[in-house]
């Protein structure tokens, strides 16, 4: 009997040790997998909503089970370099291969709450279907990516937190406004 006991309080500490080496992160299991980039634009200040990436944009993220995420969005028009050499590039062409790529990785932590949202409730009384039925298939909350690295520097090493909303297998989430008024807004859809 006394073997047993000790026996147990090993496999429990083993146990209990083994969580506590375990990454800790709050995860939506709700987000978990891949999804792809339908659209990327932006709020204007005056409220007008406007492509940001283009009228095609192409991108990809994926979030894990473990608390890592990496987002790539991509503008539908590059410009190429004329020289065919990355090394070889003109001014014109260094600002334009920058600005028409986001990308980013690193962890990330959900706060996922239910009910209605303010900054988008405008969009959701104004739709054709019953906002009821729409409160049962539609969660809201907030995504804290924490970057490692990004294609913009000064992301890296900071968490930046953007309220989303996941809508059946569309994910749309809009993050904190540029310094000129404007707020993205980036939506995917899930890969089967």
């Amino acid at each position: 009997m006394k073997t047993q006991l000790l026996t147990l309080k090993k496999d429990l500490f083993f146990l209990a040790l083994a969580f506590a080496a375990m990454p800790v992160f709050s995860q939506s299991k709700l987000l978990v997998g891949s999804w792809r980039l339908i659209a990327a634009n932006k709020i204007l200040p005056a409220g007008s909503e406007i492509a940001d990436y283009g009228t095609d944009p192409r991108g990809i993220a994926i979030f894990t089970a473990d608390g890592h995420y990496v987002i790539e969005i991509f503008r539908s028009e590059h410009v190429k370099f004329v020289s065919g050499d990355r090394a070889k590039g003109t001014p014109d062409e260094y600002k334009d291969a920058v600005l028409s790529a986001s990308c980013h990785f690193g962890t990330y932590t959900v706060d996922e709450t239910n009910g209605t949202s303010e900054e988008y409730n405008d969009a959701f009384l104004s739709s054709d279907f019953a906002f009821e039925a729409y409160l049962l298939d539609r969660v809201k909350g907030t995504i804290t990516f924490h970057t490692e690295r990004a294609s913009y520097p000064n992301w890296d090493g900071t968490t930046r937190t953007s309220s989303f909303i996941l809508e059946g297998d569309k994910l749309t989430w809009r993050v904190p406004p540029r310094t000129d008024g404007s707020t993205p807004v980036s939506v995917f859809s899930r890969m089967p």
